[in-house]
């Protein structure tokens, strides 16, 4: 896996204007790779080739997707392109579009590990992977997209909630827990997209939460999305990796008292997505590098926990304080809200910083991911290589949470 070369495409802004007619055609990620890959076959690897890779584990796999990071990262260095290529993973997908009728008839979708509801206003979005304690993967991954999609969709839907479903696990049975981060186990078995999960997740199912749907590739007014709503997380027990990224991108985080959230990503050897372009804004660099670097947790009770949750509560009010959050969030009425959210944003995160963030991303996350020390991270912390596929185990509570 070492010897894969950088891939460095000539002529870039060809390619990309031949594969979407002229930028006429939205290409998702996963679609763009595989299209450029039957008019670029010596440099980019098929979906044949891709798939045959899943079949192997991650240590025994060639490195082809390295290749596919780095082709997207020089799309979204460039601007135009860039910009271009977040307008098209900012549309709804053709999943959500799909169920988009029966959902606003019926109020209700089950998309196996995501489930949405609607209430009133509130369209709440329930990550509800049981048997893996909402660990992430591929198809939780698009099923959370899918969902994010139908509550934006909904016209009667004015605010957007994130919650974990009831535990199963005999540690957890009874209580909510929001996400232990991705699949450790799926991710050594080499079941973990470097596209379809850790690009698209961020330049998906993440940054509509953020940005909503339909940011305009417009130079003029890059960061003016045409639907958004305002989001609120319920964080219980722990928001671990993934779901702690969750947090960063909510408008509102109701916490329950004695939970925590942590970043184990570079203790796993991979790059907790957007973490370190949002977190800092939070906490500061200093914290902020203990999360990333040094896999330090924080307690939702502790001063440094509160820098990213906003209210702490007890187990049995959750519920109605997101209800009442829910409701304040609507109250100034929509023009308003999503003016000020809008205008935070582009305070804290223009599109184009967004956009550079996801080129170097898409290249390193690549790198990391055919490491060597990717695997023996693995095998060092979380003894994947002795469990079965698909298999999570709880995380252990940090020290004093």
């Amino acid at each position: 896996m070492g010897g894969v070369p950088i891939l460095e495409v000539p002529d870039i802004v060809r390619v990309y204007d031949e594969l979407t007619e002229g930028r006429t055609h939205h290409l998702r990620a996963s679609e763009l790779v595989y299209a450029a890959s039957e008019r670029l076959p010596a440099l980019l690897p098929s979906r044949a080739a891709i798939d045959a890779e899943r079949r192997r584990l991650q240590k025994d796999k060639q490195g082809l997707e390295i290749a596919q990071g780095s082709f997207l990262g020089q799309l979204l260095a460039h601007r135009a392109i860039g910009l271009h290529l977040i307008h098209a993973m900012s549309l709804p997908t053709a999943a959500a579009l799909a169920r988009r009728a029966d959902f606003e008839e019926t109020g209700r979708a089950d998309l196996g590990p995501v489930r949405v509801e609607r209430d009133g206003s509130v369209g709440t979005v329930t990550i509800q992977n049981l048997s893996v304690l909402n660990a992430e993967d591929d198809a939780s991954v698009a099923a959370l997209e899918v969902g994010i999609d139908l509550v934006l969709l909904d016209d009667r839907i004015e605010v957007g909630v994130l919650r974990g479903a009831v535990a199963s696990h005999p540690k957890y049975e009874g209580r909510r827990v929001l996400g232990s981060g991705i699949n450790l186990t799926s991710l050594y078995q080499g079941q973990i997209s470097l596209v379809e999960f850790m690009i698209e997740r961020e330049l998906g199912a993440l940054n509509k939460i953020y940005r909503g749907h339909g940011v305009r590739p417009d130079e003029d007014d890059p960061d003016d999305a045409s639907r958004e709503k305002p989001w609120i997380a319920a964080l219980e027990t722990f928001a671990i990796g993934g779901a702690c990224q969750w947090l960063l991108v909510s408008d509102h985080v109701v916490a329950e008292k004695g939970s925590y959230f942590n970043l184990p990503a570079n203790k796993e050897g991979i790059i907790p997505g957007c973490a370190a372009l949002r977190l800092p804004r939070l906490t500061g660099l200093r914290l902020a590098r203990q999360a990333v670097l040094l896999d330090r947790p924080f307690s939702v009770d502790d001063p440094e926990g509160r820098l990213v949750v906003d209210e702490v509560a007890a187990t049995e009010e959750i519920g109605e304080r997101v209800a009442q959050m829910a409701e304040t969030r609507t109250s100034v009425g929509t023009t308003a809200l999503r003016g000020n959210r809008r205008t935070l944003r582009a305070a804290a995160e223009p599109l184009d910083d967004f956009r550079r963030y996801m080129s170097l991303y898409a290249r390193e996350q690549a790198l990391c991911l055919y490491s060597p020390g990717l695997i023996a991270n693995l095998e060092r912390n979380w003894g994947a290589a002795r469990r079965r596929p698909a298999e999570e185990s709880p995380p252990p509570a940090p020290a004093g949470a």
